[in-house]
């Protein structure tokens, strides 16, 4: 713990109540707060209807210097999304199975009292966030932002069936089962566009737009990524058979560069998805049905998030 150097911050944590070590987590940063002089952090308990959203914007208004979010990606998210564009940093304490966002930031993922310590007394990274307009099957409008990565298909129908008893079970390896599941489904026709630019059209089984390249497992979707390049990547997925599959396991198991016909790579600050037919949606992990197209739009260097000071800016 670093010595009182520190001027006193008040301290707000977003926890979601259902992850099992949030009473750990919560009294790591009651325990850190106390030894360095401050007072005790307001808490603020996700539920189900809500995974942070209002809770972070409370915090703001009660006035907090520092938003924690302690629980998976989706709070991180939530909680990250009402910070956009203030000045006020993110803390992160990854609860969850992806975890994403802490990942990609060089996060200990397995000590909780080492996250709360770099959230209260790390140091600060501005990173890139993006907005995400859906066109849903019904024909309504969403609008929603993420700071990972969201798209279409495959990832999409993944996340929303794996099973949760699996998850608390096993970990990450439960997508490994919904991912089986659905490895053989049927390709779609989409269409997409890179800055305005021409209409590229074909047959696909994943169109995901990342702001951050690592998955889960150590596995590097997107090798040239990053959170603050002011850029989107997108990561166009065609496999039609096993010999496909495998060769795009291969590549981000091994992180080989060679090019695949299976697999391809975009990059720009806005991204516009049509699909002939509807097709399954997430963000940064988050089902959000069956859409019929989507347009993102980056906001560089939107969000202050606390980190390790080998990631600082």
């Amino acid at each position: 713990m670093p010595e009182h150097t520190w001027a006193p911050q008040r301290v707000a944590v977003v926890v979601n109540p259902s992850k099992a070590l949030a009473h750990t987590a919560l009294d790591a940063v009651i325990i850190a707060c106390r030894k360095a002089g401050w007072a005790d952090p307001a808490c603020y308990e996700t539920t189900v209807a809500d995974p942070g959203f209002s809770m972070a914007r409370q915090a703001v208004e009660d006035g907090a210097d520092v938003v924690l979010a302690a629980g998976g990606d989706g709070t991180i998210r939530a909680v990250g999304e009402s910070l956009v564009g203030g000045e006020i940093p993110l803390g992160l304490v990854p609860l969850g199975t992806g975890n994403l966002l802490a990942r990609n930031l060089q996060a200990d993922l397995a000590d909780p009292h080492h996250s709360v310590d770099v959230a209260l007394f790390g140091s600060e990274k501005a990173i890139d966030t993006v907005s995400m307009h859906l066109e849903t099957a019904e024909g309504r409008a969403q609008d929603h932002r993420f700071l990972v990565m969201g798209g279409a298909g495959f990832d999409a129908q993944i996340m929303a069936d794996t099973k949760d008893d699996l998850k608390d079970l096993v970990g990450w390896v439960a997508y490994g089962e919904a991912g089986l599941r659905h490895l053989f489904n049927g390709p779609r026709w989409a269409r997409f566009s890179v800055d305005g630019g021409a209409w590229e059209s074909r047959l696909v089984r994943s169109v995901m737009v990342c702001n951050c390249g690592e998955l889960t497992a150590g596995l590097i979707l997107v090798p040239r990524a990053k959170l603050d390049d002011g850029f989107l990547d997108l990561v166009v997925m065609s496999p039609r058979s096993v010999v496909g599959w495998l060769g795009m396991a291969a590549k981000l198991v091994f992180r080989h560069r060679h090019e695949l016909p299976v697999i391809d790579y975009y990059s720009g600050k806005n991204v516009r998805v049509e699909f002939h037919e509807p097709i399954e949606s997430e963000v940064d992990g988050d089902p959000l049905g069956s859409i019929k197209a989507f347009e993102t739009t980056l906001d560089h260097k939107s969000l202050k998030v606390r980190v390790p000071p080998s990631q600082a800016d």
